[in-house]
Formats: C-alpha cells, sequence, structure tokens
C-alpha cells in the first residue's frame, strides 16, 4: 500500500473547505477566505478577506438542517464573488483595478438571479414536465421516480458536457488541486506539493456529492409532499402546484443534505459510511482531474495563507 494511501486512512475531517475557481482556488478556514489565483505572468495573487459564517453570527442558524440551507446561499454568493475575482486576475488585470463597488454586486446579484433561474428551469421543471407526460400523476412515487430520474440524468449531461471544454476542464483540474491540498492537511502531512500529489483527487466532503444528495433525497420526500397535497387541499396537482411545493421544501432538502455531507466526511472510515459515498465519489471523477504541481501550488498557497501560514512568494491583496 502506498505512502499516500496511508495517510489518507489516517485522515481526520477538519472545518476546511474550497472551492476551485477560474486558474485557482478559493479555501474557507478558521474565520478567512482566501483565493489564490496564477495570473498571465505566472505569478499567484492572493485575497484574503476575514469571513464569519452566517451561522455563527446568529445562534439560531445553528440549529441542524437550517445551518446546511443558510450555508448553502451563503456560499452561492461567496463562490460568485470569487468567480469575478478570479476572472480579473486570470485576465490580466492588476488588485488596484479589482472593484468592490455597487457595480460589482449589482452584476453579481444578476448573475446569481439568471445562473439560479436556468438552474431551476433546466433541472426541476423540464423533469416534471417529462414525469408529467407519461400519465404517472396520481402516484406520487412513480411520477417523482420518473422525474428523479430525468433529473439525475441531466445532471450527468450536463457535467460530462461541460467537461469537454478545454477552459472548465482547466476548473476541474484546480477543483483536484483544492481536495488533493485538504487531504494532505487532514492526513498531517507537511502542505507541499510532493506530498499533495499522492493524495486523492476525490473528497467525500464535496459539493459535487452534495448534489448527488438532494437529487436522490428529493425523490422521496417530493413523493411524500405529493402525496398529501390531495388530501390537505382536496384536489390534484396542477404542474405549476406540483413546482412551487416543490420549491417550498427544496431549503429542507438542501440542509438535509448539508447534514449528510458533514456527517459523511466525519465517518468516512465506516465501512457503510465508504459504501454510501461510492456514488457521489464517482462522480466526482467527472468534477475532477489530475492536476498540474503548478496548480497544486497555487491551492497549497490558498490554503496556507488561510491557515495563517503565507507563501512569502505570492502577492498578497487584502480586502
Amino acid at each position: 500500500m502506498s505512502e499516500g494511501v496511508d495517510r489518507l486512512q489516517l485522515a481526520q475531517d477538519l472545518p476546511v473547505g474550497g472551492q476551485a475557481v477560474i486558474e485557482g482556488v478559493m479555501m474557507r478556514a478558521f474565520g478567512k477566505i482566501v483565493t489564490a489565483v496564477r495570473t498571465p505572468e505566472r505569478g499567484i495573487v492572493v485575497r484574503e478577506e476575514a469571513h464569519i459564517p452566517w451561522s455563527q453570527r446568529w445562534h439560531l442558524l445553528r440549529v441542524p438542517v437550517l445551518r446546511g440551507t443558510v450555508s448553502f446561499f451563503e456560499m452561492l454568493i461567496v463562490g460568485m464573488r470569487t468567480l469575478n475575482f478570479s476572472a480579473e486576475m486570470a485576465g490580466g488585470e492588476t488588485p488596484a483595478a479589482v472593484s468592490g463597488g455597487w457595480k460589482e454586486r449589482l452584476t453579481m446579484v444578476f448573475t446569481l438571479a439568471v445562473s439560479l433561474g436556468v438552474g431551476l428551469g433546466f433541472f426541476f421543471v423540464l423533469p416534471l414536465f417529462i414525469a408529467q407526460t407519461t400519465g404517472m400523476s396520481p402516484d406520487a412515487l412513480a411520477f417523482n421516480g420518473v422525474a428523479g430520474g430525468v433529473r439525475l440524468s441531466l445532471l450527468l449531461l450536463y457535467l460530462w458536457g461541460i467537461s469537454q471544454w478545454q477552459e472548465i476542464r482547466r476548473v476541474f483540474e484546480y477543483h483536484g488541486a483544492e481536495h488533493k491540498s485538504i487531504h494532505a492537511l487532514e492526513a498531517g502531512a507537511e502542505l507541499t506539493v510532493e506530498n499533495a500529489r499522492r493524495c486523492s483527487r476525490l473528497h467525500p466532503r464535496c459539493g459535487t456529492s452534495f448534489l448527488l444528495i438532494v437529487a436522490l433525497l428529493s425523490v422521496g420526500i417530493f413523493a411524500v409532499v405529493d402525496g398529501a397535497f390531495p388530501q390537505v387541499f382536496g384536489h390534484p396537482q396542477s404542474l405549476l402546484e406540483r413546482f412551487a411545493t416543490h420549491m417550498a421544501v427544496l431549503p429542507l432538502i438542501s440542509g438535509m443534505g448539508f447534514e449528510l455531507l458533514k456527517f459523511s466526511g466525519r465517518r468516512r472510515h465506516h465501512p457503510l459510511v465508504r459504501l454510501l459515498s461510492a456514488p457521489g465519489l464517482w462522480l466526482q471523477r467527472i468534477t475532477t482531474r489530475e492536476p498540474s504541481d503548478d496548480q497544486l501550488e497555487v491551492a497549497l498557497v490558498a490554503l496556507r495563507h488561510a491557515l495563517g501560514q503565507p507563501s512569502p512568494q505570492a502577492y498578497s491583496l487584502v480586502s
């Protein structure tokens, strides 16, 4: 058995997360969000931000399930902001040119709203419409089984399709670098490119696994909601009513998915958890790629900065 596998078997789950961005990696740890980006000149630009999660600011938001729903929306906003920053840095703009003014915030809100709208239409309205055409509407479980199968198929096709683009493939390589760096940290290894290279690019606490958990959970929960609807309102659901009720319980499903994802990270070595986590790890074979040493270096710079171990060779932009 390789040294890298030995280290992973001893790994512990730490409160560190991240996200691949354009030519870089964002890391969240211990009250910081750090984004490191490789510039066209081959340097590394780093932006550090103090960040207290919403669930830590207000005690009520720490309630299990609710904290997952809040975290999901919080990270959508953070992720969009870091993507904008990485696009500017990777495009050759100077740090001084990056603005956090109202125009940038308005653009971010508009982009996020459009992205959510397109996502809801493609992954929720379309599967419901296709399932409606099968004539299974009276059987809530069968209907949502068909809709869930369509939704999962669309997700797989979407991920595979975008993975064929060279630009997205590079983001997926940075995604792999992010996972390898976090694995090295959790294994207690020194944060070097050599150690990170030997780690797995698949991680049980990944957003890709979260998407799969939500897709599978939604089948059962939507079926319960649809089955109860005629009893409560006295008439069968229309397509619009079905969509509205599904959207109403989607925050609950995302919160439950968050808790299951966290649990899988904490119990990653339990045989049953490993078995249940396997589909999410398989899906990550699409959304992660083996990174180059240059990409691992960027991920490790972001992680070291998040841990308070800045790299002298990187230019820091604090905002």
